[in-house]
């Protein structure tokens, strides 16, 4: 999810990421989250005011109390409910706000993408790509050639480009893991196995549900 602070300062950047994506439809969403976001920024304003006035208004209540003026603190006290009030009112609609921005932020296209890994920008190489003489066979060729894989039954339950791993490719596969994680061991990590299910709040910054449907 993109920083408001960096779609406040770049929307026309936000704007021709979005045509990147091939997403016209989702660049009105630019405009109204700015427009939320000056809305939200005038609200903070506001209830920094009304508090800081509530702390000089409550020194003057002090102050009138000791010098025996009842009714002028009774007025003072008044005014700082009515600012109670218009504090508590605009802390309502800060939420609702915020709420609608992280909405529609988790919307707008973060990275630029085309229409296939054709147009995938390189940013840097290091070093050079040493290309031998002979063919290089994709990885899950040499899998099947092992029985190693099974293509089918894994495009069935999450779609094209997943695979099982099967026999002693899987074996291997969780080898290299073990090794991996001794390695680490050895060297002062500690071996931590997370949960596997995760909360949707956890996951909204990084991925938008909308596109997975």
């Amino acid at each position: 999810m993109l920083d408001i602070k960096f779609v406040r300062s770049n929307p026309d950047i936000v704007k021709e990421n979005i045509k990147k994506k091939f997403q016209n439809e989702k660049l009105p969403l630019v405009d109204e989250v700015l427009e939320l976001d000056k809305r939200n920024r005038e609200i903070k304003q506001e209830v920094e005011a009304l508090r800081a006035d509530k702390n000089k208004i409550s020194k003057k209540i002090g102050a009138c109390m000791a010098q025996g003026k009842k009714e002028e603190a009774e007025e003072l006290k008044n005014q700082v409910e009515a600012n109670a009030g218009r504090t508590a009112e605009l802390s309502s609609e800060e939420k609702e706000v915020e709420e609608k921005i992280k909405e529609i932020m988790m919307v707008i296209p973060t990275v630029p993408i085309g229409r296939d890994d054709s147009e995938n920008v390189e940013l840097e190489r290091f070093g050079e790509p040493i290309v031998p003489d002979y063919e290089i066979p994709y990885h899950t060729e040499i899998m099947e050639k092992f029985h190693g894989i099974d293509l089918e039954s894994a495009g069935k339950v999450a779609g094209n480009g997943f695979y099982y791993l099967m026999g002693d490719i899987a074996r291997l596969h969780s080898a290299v893991i073990s090794y991996a994680r001794d390695f680490m061991i050895n060297r002062g990590f500690t071996y931590c196995v997370p949960p596997f299910m995760i909360r949707s709040n956890v996951v909204t910054g990084v991925m938008s549900f909308a596109e997975m449907d």
